[in-house]
């Protein structure tokens, strides 16, 4: 037998990546997107699969496109449609545009032509209208009008963005300059479109509207969509449902309150009710989204008030309208839960790892989750019966492999608190051997360390290069609790040190760990994290950091796509406060800083603007400490092209093994031996 191998940055960019999912309308199958990459070509292919959810071998459904997605059924369930860029007919589509399949297979049929192109859909219950989002010129009427105006606007030789908007980009794009996204309404058989926002002021969250933005009522006759009703739209502003009359376009308030974010409405089975998600950010804009349920024509009641959990999108209701399914985090997990309306309870109804994406349709669930020793499966669960695996598209690959041991444990934190910490240990782990340590600190920083398989950061590729990997949960993490959360606020830096370094403190005592080789690295908080640490940390008990699309100044993040947050994260205006900002800024404990960095940004990062990188690269370089810039002209927040992705990891190892002093007796023994 051959001898299985660790895990590479090049074999998780060989695993097969399982997206959306969505089950037929009777249950009996399954569609899922599927991406493949290939480093040769330096970019991914996806397609759609089938799955039966009573076993047997996946089929793949579609071929010819390059980023089919958005699977969804019709109600009968005779045909899937989907959101692609294709070729057809001779013509090759300039935006996204809807295509339908039938689940038997044969070829994709495009039934869209709508230059702005679609953003996110959902079919009628009638199956011959689908609801569909795009970003249209709203003072424009009618198709022609936006089509011309479109074709102008691809023609231009300007350049410029000019805008007079509040919000004008997010993550790592503009916002389609001088247009909003609308709802409209698509005929199947004639490819007619009608605008149903037309002539009004009401338009779609501006921040990557998706199908969860709206529904559509079970006779057809109405839609429930959530809008930003201030004035100036920002991204802080509380949404508001509302509902329209699909034929006579008449909009009626339904759920509006300025302290109160409401989103996702979701129609329940028979009409009657509508659940949604709701914070009342009005108290504190921290506050947990929770699940309410509006009775139409009533007053609507939030049901989850009492449960200390955030509760995710999307919502889908049992068969009978008795019940909501939505995903939770907690103690550094996912989980689906099933919330039972008539005495406000939630259970687990499937176990994570990392629940990622889930789908009802009667009795049966089907669930993408995965945890930290896994990529993306899909299962399917009936009542009481075992969970029945759907596929193995990456079982073969992983057998070649050998992953180090993982655990959950609790160091006593912040404010005498659990914190905590997940370990992923080198493959071959010998406790009487000495091994380096490495923090890998989580961004958000409301987010949290998981049970799941990260291919940007994956723990078990760091620990194949022999390190013992601490992910903490530090004091403002979600999943652990409102007050752990918020704890942070007004105050960041001070309790996730505190954290991360009793962590450190922690392991230092194990028999394996080596105290002269000790590393932290981070991603946005994260990276903020560990340029905090290198203000605030006696030089010399971390050997090095790795600074990835790190906060360095927050007087100079006024320049990001959350600016309007500031204040509410940090307790001021930098204009009325700047001592409490610098309280909470790197930058304002350079003087302090000694230990050797490597400094990562995109250009495209309009979360964190690379800027606060090049600053901070800057900054370490005129103090004369040993720092390294690795900056991508073509990527964002994320690393997401192969190749790119490989040399950060190469980067990454590179720049450790430099500042470890036990990489260098290694290669000595090694060389004797």
């Amino acid at each position: 037998m051959a001898q299985r191998k660790t895990l590479t940055v090049d074999d998780i960019w060989a695993l097969d990546r399982i997206g959306g999912l969505a089950l037929s309308p009777d249950g009996s199958q399954a569609v899922c997107s599927v991406a493949r990459y290939s480093m040769d070509e330096n970019k991914g292919f996806t397609s759609l699969w089938l799955l039966s959810t009573f076993g047997g071998t996946p089929r793949q459904l579609t071929q010819c496109g390059e980023k089919d997605g958005q699977a969804a059924w019709s109600p009968t369930g005779e045909r899937i449609a989907f959101v692609a860029k294709r070729e057809q007919e001779g013509k090759k589509d300039d935006s996204p545009q809807l295509y339908v399949i039938a689940p038997d297979g044969g070829e994709a049929q495009r039934i869209s032509r709508f230059a702005p192109g679609i953003e996110a859909f959902k079919w009628f219950p009638d199956g011959k209208r689908i609801a569909f989002i795009a970003w249209v010129w709203p003072e424009l009427k009618g198709t022609a009008a936006q089509t011309k105006r479109h074709k102008e606007f691809k023609d231009r030789k300007e350049s410029a963005y000019v805008t007079s908007e509040t919000q004008y980009r997010y993550w790592d794009h503009n916002l389609p300059m001088g247009r909003v996204p609308h709802l409209h309404v698509l005929d199947v058989a004639t490819g007619r479109i009608r605008d149903l926002f037309e002539g009004t002021a009401y338009e779609l969250s501006r921040y990557e509207p998706s199908a969860d933005a709206f529904d559509i009522s079970p006779d057809g006759k109405h839609i429930a969509f959530a809008h930003d009703p201030g004035e100036p739209k920002k991204i802080d502003n509380c949404s508001a449902i509302a509902e329209i009359n699909v034929r006579s376009g008449k909009v009626e308030a339904l759920v509006q309150d300025k302290a109160w974010n409401c989103e996702a409405p979701r129609y329940s089975p028979g009409g009657e009710h509508i659940a949604f998600v709701t914070a009342h950010q009005g108290k504190r804009h921290t506050m947990h989204h929770q699940l309410a349920v509006l009775e139409r024509g009533g007053k609507h009641r939030v049901m989850s008030a009492e449960w200390d959990h955030e509760v995710n999108t999307p919502l889908r209701w049992a068969a009978g309208g008795e019940a909501v399914y939505f995903t939770a985090e907690d103690q550094g997990q996912r989980h689906l839960y099933r919330f039972e309306l008539k005495d406000g309870t939630a259970r687990e109804a499937v176990m994570g790892g990392w629940v990622q994406q889930f789908d009802v349709a009667g009795d049966i669930i089907v669930t993408a989750a995965d945890a930290m020793d896994h990529p993306v499966r899909v299962h399917a669960h009936r009542g009481s019966d075992p969970a029945l695996r759907l596929e193995s598209f990456n079982d073969d690959k992983l057998k070649a492999f050998r992953l180090g041991h993982h655990e959950s444990a609790q160091v006593n934190g912040a404010l005498g608190e659990p914190v905590q910490v997940w370990l992923i240990y080198p493959p071959d782990f010998n406790p009487k051997k000495k091994y380096p340590v490495m923090h890998s600190i989580h961004g958000g920083p409301h987010a949290a360390a998981g049970d799941t398989f990260h291919y940007r950061w994956n723990n078990h590729v760091f620990a194949a290069q022999g390190y013992v990997v601490s992910c903490v949960n530090y004091h403002g993490s979600s999943g652990f609790g409102y007050p752990f959360l918020d704890s942070i606020t007004h105050r960041w830096g001070e309790l996730e040190l505190q954290d991360v370094e009793a962590t450190t403190d922690w392991l230092l005592k194990k028999p394996w760990a080596d105290k002269a080789r000790v590393f932290a690295t981070g991603g946005s908080y994260g990276g903020y994290m560990v340029a905090w640490m290198n203000g605030h940390v006696k030089p010399g008990r971390y050997q090095a950091y790795v600074c990835h699309a790190g906060c360095f100044d927050w007087t100079a993040m006024f320049s990001d796509d959350a600016f309007t947050w500031h204040a509410k994260d940090l307790g001021a205006w930098y204009w009325d406060d700047l001592p409490k900002i610098h309280s909470q800024s790197p930058h304002a404990f350079a003087k302090h800083m000694k230990t050797p960095t490597l400094v990562v940004h995109g250009a495209l990062d309009y979360r964190v603007p690379d800027q606060q990188g090049l600053a901070y690269y800057n900054t370490l370089k005129a103090r004369g400490v040993d720092a390294r810039l690795v900056w991508f002209p073509d990527e964002n927040h994320w690393i997401l092209k192969p190749r790119n992705s490989q040399l950060w990891y190469s980067e990454f190892f590179s720049w450790l093994k430099k500042h470890d002093p036990g990489a260098g007796r290694a290669k000595k023994l090694k060389a004797k031996a």
